[in-house]
């Protein structure tokens, strides 16, 4: 395929350039379900003329419908883009950025979802759309998944919906979580994931950050340990990853405690767990859920996260070294290649 490809890119670099045009256009119409022109144009960076030329032709050929709210894509148009999207990949260049991330830090597999989730809506619902997709050919009966918080992971869950019934599946969060905004607690995303896939849940009722005195009461309660227990039994870890003094500051921790992540060079969090550009843990949340050894022996660890402004947050878990599966957007992709010294070919956005 990759030969095919670049003869065409080289005789016929108009064909290319006007084929990602209309993929670009069927995928941005499917991804809103039902849009209007002025909206369509803006989000793709198009003049309407341009794009009203597009959209009859694409309407002509029965792979687009127009209703009074907006465009909606047919069944045919989504037949086709199915089919197109291993062309896709290639010649928008997201094969090679998985490539070479998957080789520099030894991944079972890597994901490239085009776009940037910072800048588009429609890219974050498509990183959760490829979690769910990666989640439903992971998953085994009686499997236990655990999940973190956070936008992006309450974004996997809106996308979310099993080809069969999980009964026997539990979803649990990775840690508690009540000092989050509701809608983005562990809590909240694991059960809105179960009743998703049909599946089984329990919540670990506890705050995000605790006190060492709560720390130590809570993890003795009977309902607490039979939880934590569970949680520990995790075949499957579903997390998403945010930069440590976004995170910091979100948890509104003490400014010395912030100085001392500050300090020790750190640029991720995930888990409750603060990294440095090493993948070295430079500080510990006091709270209940998993832990270190919990994430080292758990057979299937999933990120999903975007924006190139995570690339290096992204970088330092990856130096953890216990990823299986990773999840990103072009624009995290592109600035982790670029940064790893791999950045032949150019992807899409540094074009």
């Amino acid at each position: 395929m990759r030969e095919w490809l670049e003869i065409n890119k080289q005789l016929l670099p108009d064909l290319m350039e006007l084929l990602k045009k209309r993929y670009a256009i069927l995928h941005e119409i499917m991804m809103s379900d039902v849009i209007g022109r002025r909206t369509l144009a803006s989000s793709l960076q198009m003049t309407e003329r341009v794009l009203r030329a597009e959209t009859d032709l694409l309407k002509a050929q029965g792979l687009i419908e127009t209703e009074t709210a907006g465009m909606r894509i047919s069944e045919q148009g989504r037949k086709l883009l199915r089919q197109m999207e291993p062309l896709m990949r290639e010649i928008l260049g997201m094969r090679h950025l998985e490539e070479a991330i998957q080789q520099k830090f030894g991944l079972k597999q890597v994901i490239v979802i085009p776009g940037d989730s910072e800048q588009s809506p429609v890219v974050k619902q498509e990183l959760g759309r490829a979690a769910c997709d990666v989640l439903n050919r992971e998953m085994r009966h009686d499997d236990v998944i655990a999940v973190t918080g956070g936008s992006t992971l309450a974004a996997v869950a809106e996308q979310m919906t099993g080809s069969t019934s999980h009964k026997g599946n539990w979803f649990v969060p990775a840690r508690g979580g009540l000092g989050e905004s509701l809608e983005y607690q562990a809590n909240t995303i694991a059960s809105k994931m179960a009743k998703q896939f049909g599946a089984q849940y329990r919540l670990l009722h506890v705050p995000d950050l605790l006190s060492e005195e709560a720390y130590q009461s809570l993890r003795y309660e009977p309902n607490i340990r039979d939880i934590l227990g569970l949680i520990r039994q995790a075949r499957i870890i579903l997390h998403g990853i945010g930069d440590a003094l976004v995170m910091a500051r979100r948890r509104h921790m003490d400014a010395a405690v912030i100085e001392q992540i500050q300090q020790g060079g750190a640029l991720a969090e995930a888990f409750g767990y603060y990294f440095d550009r090493e993948g070295k843990v430079v500080h510990k949340m006091l709270t209940l859920g998993l832990r270190l050894e919990d994430i080292s022996r758990t057979e299937v660890v999933i990120a999903v996260a975007g924006g190139k402004s995570k690339a290096d947050a992204i970088m330092a878990v990856l130096e953890f070294g216990h990823e299986d599966i990773l999840i990103i957007d072009e624009a995290a992709a592109a600035a982790i290649v670029q940064a790893c010294g791999l950045d032949e070919p150019k992807s899409r956005l540094e074009q």
